[in-house]
């Protein structure tokens, strides 16, 4: 079942080219989605729709079959949908557990210690962290807020390739342990390659990927 959809979606900065071309296409609750295409397609665009940040030129966004502007775009984004971004986009004055507890309706520190962190590392000032590390901590944010989507924005764009296949593996089990929706955005075929659905944005149309 759809949690998160959008219905003949365009979006351009000038009337007639276009980013997004009526755009349809549905995401569920249990599953991992990327979204590839080359740099400056419009793929973090699409993301900044499903999470409200900006509203289609043409269509509309839904979230439970409900229109998103309807409820609010300020609601949306507190109650429905969390962030994980490429430069993990934490407060540098916080430690590991008060970065989580901003967002958190729990203790934050069993969700930190289920992603790699220990108590004593979770006490930490974040600047202490490496950018691996860092990034658990964003991921942890978005499962201690209990929405349902999480959109990330190349969330291994600055890690190794060994710490990326990590964060990848973390957000592919939030999705099938936690029933998050998980919506990411990615050049990477590593990171692709572990979803279990892959859209390719070109020309402002998405097409589904099939892979060999």
């Amino acid at each position: 079942m759809s949690i998160i959809e959008l219905r003949n979606v365009s979006y351009y900065y000038t009337p007639g080219r276009y980013i997004l071309n009526h755009v349809n296409v549905s995401f569920a609750a249990g599953k991992m989605y990327v979204i590839t295409g080359p740099s400056g397609c419009g793929k973090t665009t699409l993301l900044s729709l499903l999470g409200g940040l900006d509203t289609p030129k043409e269509g509309a966004v839904f979230y439970r079959d409900s229109e998103i502007t309807g409820a609010g775009l300020e609601k949306h984004r507190r109650n429905n949908v969390s962030f994980v971004f490429q430069n993990y986009n934490l407060i540098e004055y916080m430690t590991s557990i008060e970065n989580v507890r901003l967002t958190a309706k729990t203790d934050p520190l069993p969700i930190l210690e289920r992603l790699g962190l220990s108590a004593e590392e979770s006490g930490r000032n974040i600047l202490k962290l490496s950018g691996g590390q860092q990034q658990r901590v964003a991921i942890a944010r978005a499962l201690a807020s209990q929405s349902e989507v999480i959109l990330a924005d190349e969330p291994t764009g600055n890690l190794d390739q060994e710490t990326a296949v990590e964060i990848t593996e973390i957000l592919r089990e939030s999705a099938s342990e936690y029933k998050k929706c998980v919506i990411i955005v990615s050049h990477s075929e590593e990171v692709a390659h572990m979803a279990e659905e892959v859209y390719e944005l070109s020309e402002g149309k998405l097409q589904k990927r099939r892979f060999c």
